[in-house]
C-alpha cells in the first residue's frame, strides 16, 4: 500500500504509511515500552521482539500496521485488522465490512489541545477511504478511560465488555453513515 495523505485544516498534513519493521523498530520500541503505552501490552518487549511482532503483522493479509505522521514527524501507530481473523471476532457478531482498529498516539512532547481529536479524525477518514469498510470496531482496555471518552466524542457506540487473552475490553462501534453524517468534534 502506498502512503495516504490528508491536509487537515488548522492541524497540518497527516500521512499514513505501512510500518517497515526493520526501519521503524527503534521508534516503535521507544513508544510501546513507555508508561504512556501501558494499555498497548508491550511494555517489557525488547527492540527485537517489537521488530518480530511487526514483521509478523507485515506478513499477514488480515492485519496491518501503519506509522502516522503529522507534517513529516511520526506521531502515532495505527493497526487495522479483520475481526473474523482475530480473537475479538469470537465475542460479537461480525458483519461484512467490519474493520478493527487500534491506535497508539506517541507520548506528547508538549500538550496540544485538539491534537488527538484531529489525528483520530484523519485516521477514521483513512480507514473509511475503502468503501467496503462499513463499520469500525475498537476494543480498548476497560481501564483506558481516555480512549473510551475519545471514542464516544467521535460518535462510537459502546458495546459489551469482553474478555480477551491479554485484557478485559469494551467493544465500540462506528457505522460508516454515522461517521459521514457527523460534524468534526
Amino acid at each position: 500500500m502506498s502512503t495516504y495523505r490528508r491536509d487537515v485544516p488548522g492541524f497540518g498534513v497527516v500521512t499514513i504509511r505501512p510500518v517497515r519493521p526493520d526501519d521503524d523498530a527503534d521508534l516503535l520500541h521507544g513508544w510501546v515500552t513507555t508508561e504512556h503505552a501501558r494499555f498497548w501490552g508491550m511494555r517489557d518487549a525488547s527492540r527485537e521482539r517489537v521488530r518480530q511482532i511487526y514483521a509478523y503483522l507485515d506478513s499477514l493479509t488480515t492485519h496491518h500496521a501503519y506509522l502516522v505522521h503529522r507534517d513529516g514527524l511520526p506521531v502515532a501507530l495505527a493497526q487495522t485488522y479483520e475481526p473474523d481473523a482475530d480473537p475479538v471476532g469470537e465475542h460479537y457478531e461480525v458483519r461484512p465490512g467490519d474493520i478493527g482498529v487500534h491506535l497508539l498516539v506517541a507520548p506528547p512532547v508538549t500538550a496540544e489541545p485538539g491534537f488527538t481529536g484531529a489525528l483520530f479524525g484523519a485516521l477514521l477518514e483513512f480507514v473509511l477511504a475503502d468503501p467496503g469498510r462499513l463499520r469500525i470496531v475498537m476494543e480498548p482496555d476497560v481501564r483506558n478511560d481516555r480512549m473510551h471518552r475519545r471514542l464516544l466524542r467521535s460518535g462510537f457506540r459502546p458495546g459489551a465488555e469482553i474478555e480477551l487473552p491479554e485484557k478485559r475490553a469494551r467493544l465500540h462501534f462506528l457505522d460508516r453513515p454515522e461517521h459521514v453524517d457527523r460534524a468534526p468534534d
